[in-house]
């Protein structure tokens, strides 16, 4: 049996058998956390309507070019969900592919998130059999954009209803659109970047599509001679890979976590130790800052003339210099403050001239252990450094908070963000209907 088809019959299983409580919240919780960035990506960024002058009129729309736009907007804020050690943002590409096939097979929010749930497990899993450090396989690839054709066209097909023959021809249908090279993010002058997971989305549907009309796709995509492991990865899976992939449980899905600020995951941990600097700090007397970075980091720091200039929004939101200097800056990070306008902020950018790279940091999967040392002058001359682990924690308290600053951002009345988050916290008990028409997909088989 190949690979593809032991797989997709393994997430069948799993679907039947029923996720646990603690998974359905979890990704019910994502689900309304993906939907408020989606919106105001869609209402705020300019990136929105150049995507949407390209597909064209909304409502004559394919599916596979719904998830696209749905996805594009999910994720041009950098403020969607990750999986640190993976290093992929799941739910972003996931949840577009099932909700744009959704009207089609009329599925109902408990499909969703079965759907959403294990084809986010699949690409975290994947992320984890590689382990991606700055070097070695997966450091050149975006894994969201290259998982998610995978990730997608599960979604897309269990919405869809697909049988297992089916799923696994969806799989060789999203092996022969597989991509996602990562120059154009760690390139710097180009905002294309803040859209690679909709590629994805949109290729895993279509897969799904191609496989449910009877198309038959190559049954061993995944492990074959020429398959996607050894065409991308240099190898077949051993044996505990397989396994790994194989197993059931949710636990991979269940690690990955809300952002709390709009901006690459890897620049977390120097915002973290920037905030914490700035409470006792006068920033006029700031003369250097040191910012300790490892191999996948560094990446984030060069040109340093450019990453300390950045000439988009989306240089800055992935410059780790800019980052740093933005957060000594100003007491907020968040989607009010760090904008278009921030890219030529003088405090900003004479603070991002003061910083230096340190290399020395220890390259290992997951998020970065930043460390920031500050030199100051004047008569109180002193060493300053900021050394502590950022440990990510988003209770859903805070998810609600931050869904409701996403609609405020986007024009939503507290009424109208109130309702959609009610409307959204119970889709696991109801139809997809509300998060259609929050996502602008046309509901158009029911």
């Amino acid at each position: 049996m190949s690979l593809s088809l032991q797989l997709v019959e393994s997430l069948l299983a799993q679907r039947a058998a029923g996720l646990d409580a603690a998974a359905r919240h979890k990704t019910v919780m994502h689900v309304l956390d993906n939907v408020g960035v989606a919106i105001a990506g869609r209402e705020k960024s300019p990136i929105a309507s150049q995507v949407r002058a390209a597909f064209g009129d909304a409502s004559i729309l394919s599916p596979a070019s719904r998830a696209f736009v749905a996805s594009a907007h999910a994720h041009m804020l950098d403020f969607d969900d990750v999986q640190d050690i993976a290093r992929v943002h799941p739910t972003s590409v996931t949840l577009p592919a099932a909700a744009a096939v959704a009207p089609i097979s009329g599925a109902s929010g408990s499909d969703l998130v079965d759907a959403v749930a294990l084809s986010n497990e699949l690409m975290c899993r994947l992320g984890l059999i590689w382990l991606p450090v700055g070097g070695g396989p997966g450091a050149d690839w975006f894994l969201t954009q290259l998982f998610g054709y995978f990730g997608a066209a599960l979604a897309a097909g269990m919405v869809l209803r697909l049988n297992s023959a089916q799923l696994r021809s969806a799989m060789g249908l999203a092996y022969m659109q597989a991509a996602g090279g990562k120059e154009a993010g760690v390139g710097a002058g180009g905002t294309a970047r803040a859209i690679y997971p909709a590629f994805a989305a949109m290729g895993g549907v279509q897969a799904a599509l191609l496989a449910r009309s009877g198309v038959e796709g190559p049954a061993t995509a995944l492990d074959g001679d020429t398959g996607f492991f050894r065409l991308y990865f240099g190898r077949q899976l051993d044996h505990a890979q397989a396994s790994a992939l194989l197993t059931p449980g949710t636990v991979a899905w269940q690690a990955t976590q809300i952002k709390p600020w709009p901006s690459c995951r890897h620049s977390h941990p120097y915002i973290f130790a920037a905030q914490g600097l700035r409470p006792d700090l006068d920033m006029a007397t700031v003369e250097r800052i040191s910012v300790r970075v490892n191999r996948s980091t560094l990446k984030l720091c060069l040109p340093l003339e450019q990453r300390c200039r950045p000439a988009t929004l989306q240089d800055a939101k992935y410059s780790i210099p800019f980052m740093v200097a933005f957060s000594l800056v100003h007491a907020k990070v968040d989607l009010l403050t760090l904008n278009d306008a921030a890219l030529e902020d003088p405090g900003v950018l004479q603070m991002a001239q003061r910083v230096v790279i340190d290399t020395s940091g220890e390259d290992k999967p997951g998020l970065p252990h930043a460390r920031i040392t500050l030199q100051t002058r004047g008569p109180r001359k002193a060493e300053i450094v900021f050394d502590a682990p950022f440990e990510p924690q988003q209770p859903d308290a805070a998810i609600r908070a931050k869904f409701d600053a996403c609609l405020a951002y986007a024009g939503f009345s507290k009424p109208r963000a109130a309702a959609a988050r009610k409307a959204l916290a119970r889709i696991d008990e109801t139809d997809c209907r509300a998060l259609l028409d929050l996502l602008g997909i046309p509901d158009v088989a029911r």
